[in-house]
């Protein structure tokens, strides 16, 4: 995903798929620990997303609040 991408989308969309991908970063270290995930490559993966996602919520959020 890039980040292009993720700066297209609402917050309340990243709020959702920031949902999804933990979720999905929780069954990929299921997966990992009992031997049957065969895409490792999917864990960085997930995990570089969910930087992106809440980088650039972090950014929204501090672009809204007031300088102090």
């Amino acid at each position: 995903m890039k980040a292009e991408d993720i700066r297209a989308k609402s917050d309340d969309e990243l709020k959702e798929q920031l949902l999804d991908l933990r979720k999905e970063a929780f069954n990929l270290r299921f997966q990992t620990v009992s031997g049957q995930l065969e895409n490792t490559a999917r864990v960085g993966d997930v995990r570089h997303d969910i930087g992106r996602i809440k980088t650039i919520l972090n950014e929204r959020r501090r672009a809204q609040a007031p300088a102090s």
